[in-house]
């Protein structure tokens, strides 16, 4: 196959079609963020409607309305039924607020302005190898999260809904049989966490998040029946996390941190544990081909907004791992991007 082959799409378009639906991406990410913003396809879910009248219920322009929903059928997110009617597509089944697998809320947070703005000075992160997020909001993502309440609702809503379908992929890859006190590490509302102890019914394990997030966790661990069977601890993780497991899981945590933070909290880890416990690490492990992968994208989310966060390939999670006092045993790809990277204390 000719180099030109290859860089046909393929649908047939010129390279120049292509690259100029990519350079344009962003319009379509805005477009998709208003939509979702305004909850469009939750008024569609029983069946197609006007642009008049999802405008009138939603208290907006009518004319802008239609054309925002004709820009985003064309690109296969919600279709024209006929004219002036819309109706959804399976692309845009998935901005339904009622879908385990809902990325409404991930698309209202690409529109908040904390999460896009530092796109536009990219190049500066290039050239700096630094972050731009604290240029542009005074304090790093995290501290700036914890002063705006409702920003960081927006954050952890976007985060779970984007993580919902992953706790089942993770559960089915990986055997947590062995495990008798299973302590997760940041784990936020606690998904991942209660879908673990359901498929094993005599764990039990601690929760340990900081403390306004382990408040808005309670419900979820109370409604899933696993009071009982959970202790819920506020904490740093970069001061210490809570003693006694046999195994410590962090989901998403490692990639936020530059290496020496990250391995702070590994270490905290090793020290907190019980005996030869072991250290479970969920995160997008980059593979070295050039195959498309979600996560050498979000890589670049982590460089302009995060202090040293980034993914990793499998052997910088080695060298993560044998700093902190583990030995990397294996890595269990799931259905999802995620993989599980498990270690042992040496």
């Amino acid at each position: 196959m000719s180099k030109s082959d290859r860089c046909r799409h393929s649908d047939n378009k010129q390279p120049t079609e292509v690259l100029l639906q990519m350079i344009v991406g962003t319009w379509v990410s805005r477009a998709i963020y208003v939509a979702a913003q305004l909850g469009i396809a939750d008024l569609l879910k029983d069946g197609s409607h006007s642009s008049d009248e999802l405008a009138k219920a939603t208290d907006v322009d009518a004319r802008s309305l239609y054309r925002l929903l004709r820009a985003l059928a064309s690109v296969g997110v919600f279709a024209e039924s006929k004219p002036g009617y819309f109706e959804l597509t399976p692309l845009a089944e998935c901005l339904r607020t009622d879908r385990n697998d809902s990325l409404r809320a991930y698309a209202i947070k690409s529109g908040q302005a904390w999460d896009w703005q530092p796109w536009g000075h990219v190049l500066e992160s290039v050239k700096t190898g630094l972050p731009v997020f604290k240029n542009l909001f005074g304090m790093e993502i995290f501290e700036y999260l914890a002063h705006n309440p409702s920003a960081a609702k927006i954050y952890d809503e976007a985060i779970s809904s984007f993580s919902g379908k992953y706790p089942a992929a993770i559960t089915s890859a990986y055997d947590f049989s062995s495990i008798h006190n299973l302590v997760e590490v940041a784990g936020g509302r606690g998904s991942l966490f209660a879908a673990i102890l359901k498929a094993n019914p005599t764990m039990k394990g601690i929760l340990f998040d900081v403390p306004h997030v382990i408040e808005r966790t309670r419900h979820l661990i109370e409604a899933e029946g696993l009071k009982e069977r959970c202790e819920l601890v506020g904490g740093d993780f970069f001061e210490s996390v809570p003693n006694g497991g046999n195994a410590y899981l962090l989901k998403n945590i490692i990639h936020d941190w530059d290496d020496e933070r990250a391995i702070v909290i590994l270490k905290n880890c090793h020290r907190a544990m019980q005996g030869n416990g072991k250290l479970i690490v969920v995160e997008m492990v980059i593979p070295s081909s050039n195959e498309p992968f979600f996560g050498k994208l979000l890589d670049l989310q982590l460089m302009i907004n995060y202090q040293g966060g980034c993914e990793r390939t499998e052997a910088e999670y080695q060298t993560l791992f044998e700093t902190a006092g583990f030995k990397l045993t294996k890595i269990i790809p799931t259905a999802s991007p995620l993989s599980v990277i498990e270690g042992v204390c040496v």
